[in-house]
């Protein structure tokens, strides 16, 4: 129930009072104790960017690679995605071409997932009736150095080693790795 108020009698508006009613100065104060918090948690606790789900590296008979990736993307990087401040898609290639040495295409990149083709990733060797492909070892070392350089790189905390990295060659064999941050060569003869 609204009450006038008694001592703006030029003015006169009313009061609602509540249980909770608190000084406005209390009020305040309380605000800015809490905003204050929130941004200590902020400033102390490393907010957890990029992180590598999993890698899963398809070669075809000629040494090709098809490369999907699933990876986790903070609420800031999805923003920027999806706002076009930042295109996955070309970040992408731009660090394969400059690690591989050869262009590679990008033909899906989502907020969650990116699926690179790399011509010429294995090598193929065939010995009489044995044909033996050799996958390069690959490294995330690169990417780590790359993003120390950039302003924010104390405040967030990426993983770029996958979780699970599964290489499947074209005779069905598979090889798994888990969080590594550099993936050894691996070597295998094919079964006709």
């Amino acid at each position: 129930m609204p009450f006038r108020d008694e001592y703006n009698l030029m003015y006169p508006r009313y009061i609602y009072i509540t249980p909770t009613h608190l000084h406005p100065m209390t009020m305040k104060r309380i605000c800015i104790l809490i905003g204050c918090l929130c941004l200590l948690v902020f400033m102390v606790m490393p907010v957890q960017a990029f992180t590598v789900r999993s890698l899963d590296m398809t070669l075809d008979p000629d040494g090709n690679a098809q490369v999907d990736i699933h990876y986790d993307l903070t609420l800031f990087e999805e923003g920027a995605i999806f706002f076009r401040i930042s295109n996955p898609a070309a970040e992408l290639k731009k660090a394969f071409d400059a690690n591989l040495n050869q262009p590679v295409t990008v033909t899906q990149a989502t907020g969650s997932s990116a699926r690179i083709l790399i011509p010429l990733f294995a090598t193929v060797a065939a010995d009489e009736n044995i044909v033996t492909m050799v996958s390069p070892s690959v490294s995330f070392e690169r990417a780590q150095e790359v993003l120390n350089q950039y302003w924010f790189a104390p405040l967030i905390s990426p993983d770029f080693s996958p979780d699970v990295t599964t290489i499947i060659f074209p005779d069905g064999y598979q090889r798994n790795f888990n969080n590594l941050l550099v993936i050894p060569s691996v070597s295998h003869q094919l079964v006709e």
